[in-house]
């Protein structure tokens, strides 16, 4: 089939175009290559991927209304899996308007495309901050998530409302993909993993927010990868009995679906800073520091749902991936 993978030089859409390239379709990769964090990086992932029979790169903005409805136009996509978007909760602190252009109109853009291109299935991220000030785990797609506390968790539950609207009027299949923390080989600069290790490398200390009172759910990038192509084969369909007073907020009458896409097995921050201490052979230097604003608690997802829709079930440990994640990360760096 003939694929649009968006945010192809960014870290998920990098891997899951190889994996599409691998079973033998094509895809278009289009990303904006913006400097949000270091574009050599994007610019190295890019060149793995132009290395590869069956892949073509497009530098394209997705709030660019005319020239994302020409390449639907021109390329007539089976399906498209949408991983562009302007990332980082901390960063909409300070720069909010970058996610109006990228989250919400580019977002926008896609399901014109689609819509207006029969795709037959658009696989979109969103992510585990859409549940903001929910305290039970845990999260649940069940669960109302109409308090973020960060706009970038805002405009991510702004997609999938934009999402289920499409399905509603145009019939145009769409599933929401909430990811949960994911880190790697080729991972980005911005998140823990990364910064962490280059500090600890640096011999300069690490920031430790909360007092190292923190959860997450860290997802290696293989089994999110793994997620993502199985569940683009699932394309949903309508429930005749569904209701909004007695059905699920991930399911519809119309051909709409939301997963959460985790580990299903949260880590303390400071085992996972063990983890990278025993991978690195380093003991790191230590910053704490008050929460963060923006920031939660513990994310801890649910996957039933997904597991039961693809048979699969996550299984890199957090030891594992982070000693991979140090394994590339010093080769890359040298």
């Amino acid at each position: 089939m003939h694929y649009l993978v968006t945010g192809a030089a960014g870290f998920i859409g990098f891997f899951v175009a190889q994996r599409l390239i691998a079973q033998g379709h094509t895809v278009v990769g289009i990303d904006n290559l913006n400097d949000y964090y270091d574009v050599s990086l994007k610019q190295a992932r890019l060149s793995e991927l132009n290395k590869l029979n069956g892949f073509t790169f497009i530098e394209l903005d997705l709030a660019n209304r005319e020239g994302i409805a020409t390449l639907f136009a021109e390329q007539k996509f089976n399906r498209v899996i949408h991983l562009a978007a302007q990332a980082g909760v901390r960063y909409s602190l300070e720069n909010p308007l970058a996610y109006a252009d990228s989250n919400l109109i580019g977002h926008l853009t896609i399901l014109e495309g689609c819509r207006n291109n029969k795709v037959e299935h658009l696989v979109y991220a969103s992510s585990s901050s859409v549940y903001g000030l929910n305290s039970k785990t845990p999260f649940a797609t069940s669960d109302s998530v109409d308090h973020p506390v960060s706009l970038y968790a805002a405009s991510k539950k702004a997609n999938e409302l934009m999402s289920h609207t499409y399905s509603h009027l145009y019939n145009v299949p769409t599933t929401g993909l909430r990811f949960f923390t994911v880190y790697g080989p080729w991972g980005r600069p911005d998140m823990a993993l990364f910064k962490f290790t280059k500090a600890i490398l640096n011999g300069e200390s690490i920031d430790i927010f909360n007092n190292g009172d923190l959860s997450r759910d860290f997802t290696y990038i293989d089994d999110i990868v793994e997620g993502i192509m199985r569940i683009q084969n699932v394309i949903p369909q309508g429930q005749n009995n569904w209701t909004p007073e007695t059905g699920s907020p991930a399911n519809s009458s119309a051909p709409y679906a939301l997963y959460n896409i985790g580990n299903g097995n949260p880590v303390k921050l400071m085992d996972f800073v063990s983890a990278l201490e025993n991978a690195l052979g380093i003991e790191a230097k230590k910053n704490f520091l008050p929460m963060q604003p923006g920031d939660v608690y513990q994310t801890y997802a649910e996957t039933k749902s997904l597991e039961a829709a693809t048979d699969y079930v996550p299984n890199v440990s957090v030891n594992d991936g982070v000693a991979r994640f140090v394994e590339w990360y010093k080769a890359f760096y040298h």
